[in-house]
């Protein structure tokens, strides 16, 4: 059992890291490309963190069946403190970096800073979501409601986002913003 919570842990927690890379890497690009104050960039990153995080974790109860108010309610129970940890941790990494927020689109230390602060946000992360996970609370209290159990009809019309596929997209968008930052450099 412990290993199957331990799986359902990290996938958990990677889950959270998508939405929040998403709603992070977002803000930091607005707020960087913007020249706004770093508490500026950081507040647009949690905001936007906390709402892809909540969207991607509602997606699939919606797809199952459930209704809006309750997917939401369900989400917000599961998620919060699992987001909060990660963005709590991945922004105080930002401003701990010496010039991170401030170096610019194209510049290397931003990429590696954000690269950073995603894996540290992660390691934090996961023995909260793991500790969640022990006593039935967190992800657990959504992965029974993924699947339709025949009470309510699917949904089709709502997307099924692979977490491996997010994944994917946003480890090249990261290396891709490194390669554009490297390449600058070098010219």
């Amino acid at each position: 059992m412990a290993v199957t919570l331990d799986r359902m842990a990290v996938s958990a927690t990677l889950h959270c890291l998508t939405g929040c890379a998403i709603g992070e890497i977002v803000g930091m690009l607005v707020g960087t490309a913007a020249g706004l104050a770093n508490g500026a960039t950081v507040a647009i990153s949690i905001v936007l963190a906390f709402c892809f995080g909540y969207s991607l974790s509602t997606l699939p109860l919606l797809r199952s069946g459930m209704p809006v108010g309750a997917a939401l309610r369900l989400v917000l129970a599961a998620d919060t403190l699992s987001i909060l940890t990660m963005e709590v941790v991945d922004n105080l990494v930002m401003l701990v970096i010496p010039g991170a927020i401030d170096a610019g689109l194209v510049n290397v230390v931003f990429w590696v800073s954000l690269m950073i602060s995603l894996v540290v946000a992660f390691a934090a992360a996961y023995p909260v979501n793991s500790a969640l996970l022990r006593r039935g609370k967190g992800h657990a209290l959504t992965h029974e409601h993924h699947h339709d159990h025949g009470g309510s009809p699917a949904r089709p019309w709502v997307p099924s986002i692979p977490t491996g596929s997010l994944v994917a997209v946003i480890v090249a968008f990261l290396l891709g913003g490194l390669v554009v930052a490297v390449a600058e450099a070098l010219s």
